[in-house]
């Protein structure tokens, strides 16, 4: 673990307000929380100011079940499309990134099928869907029809694995959208047994490619009793219960031991978000309270992510976000992309350093993984014609995690 980092003591303070902050607390004032870690571009003495190191973080507790690896591709249906286990004819692993698609209207049919022709150009061997999976309410059941008619349907031909993650409307409750009720999601987990490309082995879980000597690893985790709209009146689902506890724990301990070169995080609530939903700590507006703010998942995405992982996929907002890695994030690339089916109103909310953004467009992206660094593909499409532009291409070529070693054969 590396030295101490500082954070925003605010969500969505301007990278200039951040460490403006960091600048007054080392002149002594108000100290600064920390995450416990910092990118090596970092200056401590600038920044640290005499900060503590972050708490210590929760042990799973005995007895309890650890969620699904990929290194046994637990959870999957007879027949399921296979995981790459070798870089495609360019040399690279190449996934599909999709947000918030789970309507089956038009929209959606019109992304999948501009997504379905770059799928094939670029050699794609994996997908993800970043949460909102079956709006508005999520499934009644593990064989609901809307499984085939918001998913299976749209999605013909994208024939590969999909990792899936939980949003909140799939947990809605009495409210629909509101994350209410968690316990919805095992019906997405039971999903999986049945489907060729649906992937959800746990309601988070890990998944390295290639599963022997990994070039990338995924870790998806679930925020929603994190950022729920209501408070969770189940305790076992409650923010500080103890399945938020053990998937904290379980994060913290599967970063920590993965042999992956990169690092990728899949969430449905991003960490910072430009759009008009707001960063994890003030999600719409709200900055107190457990639960709608999202402040506990902020410290969390501090205290475990930040500086380990190098990026935060995410979507909720129902944009295109390719956020700057700062010092903030400790080298950690946030990007939103949740308008595979839904957009947004068209203009930016908040100022964190972007390399490109889009809040008014429908689109998804293309992550490609090699040895020699991460390009992410930001692409827009045109419904009527079922069309995407390629939009935007940044790369990073330098691990955020010290000492990260590439298999051997990539």
């Amino acid at each position: 673990m590396c030295e101490d980092e500082l954070i925003p003591p605010q969500a969505d303070m301007t990278e200039k307000q951040w460490l403006r902050a960091g600048s007054d607390a080392a002149a002594g004032g108000p100290p600064m929380r920390t995450t416990g870690r910092v990118p090596q571009f970092v200056n401590r003495r600038t920044l640290l100011g005499g900060a503590v190191a972050g708490a210590a973080l929760a042990v799973l507790p005995t007895g309890a079940q650890p969620p699904a690896s990929a290194a046994t591709r637990a959870g999957g249906a007879a027949g399921a499309f296979p995981f790459p286990e070798h870089p495609n004819g360019k040399g690279e692993f190449a996934i599909l990134v999709t947000g918030d698609a789970g309507t089956g209207d038009e929209a959606q049919y019109a992304v999948a099928a501009a997504a379905r022709d770059v799928c094939r150009a670029e050699q794609i061997g994996l997908a993800v869907g970043l949460g909102d999976n079956i709006y508005e309410n999520g499934p009644e059941s593990d064989h609901d029809s809307e499984f085939q008619d918001k998913f299976e349907k749209p999605n013909a031909g994208i024939d590969v694995p999909w990792l899936m993650v939980l949003g909140n409307h799939d947990c809605s409750g009495l409210i629909p959208g509101s994350g209410g009720d968690p316990s919805r999601g095992d019906r997405e987990v039971s999903y999986a047994a049945t489907s060729r490309r649906w992937h959800m082995p746990s309601r988070y879980y890990s998944v390295p490619l290639p599963a022997a000597e990994p070039l990338v690893e995924f870790f998806a985790i679930d925020t929603i009793p994190w950022s729920s709209y209501v408070a969770q009146l189940d305790p076992h689902y409650r923010w500080d219960g103890p399945y938020m506890r053990e998937q904290r724990s379980w994060l913290d301990g599967a970063l920590g031991a993965s042999r992956a070169r990169w690092k990728v995080v899949l969430s449905h609530h991003p960490y910072l978000n430009n759009g008009k939903h707001g960063s994890a700590g003030s999600y719409d507006g709200f900055e107190i309270g457990n639960y709608t703010s999202g402040i506990h998942l902020k410290e969390m995405y501090e205290e475990v992510v930040l500086g380990r992982a190098d990026l935060i996929l995410s979507g909720h907002d129902h944009t295109l976000q390719l956020l700057e890695p700062t010092a903030r994030t400790g080298g950690t690339r946030q990007v939103v992309c949740g308008a595979s089916a839904k957009t947004e109103d068209g203009k930016a909310h908040f100022g964190h350093p972007s390399a490109w953004q889009d809040f008014a467009a429908h689109g998804f992206m293309v992550l490609k993984v090699s040895r020699a660094g991460l390009t992410i593909d930001a692409y827009t499409v045109d419904v009527a014609t079922r069309k995407a532009t390629l939009a935007h291409r940044t790369q990073q070529r330098k691990p955020v995690a010290a000492g990260a070693k590439a298999p051997a054969h990539a």
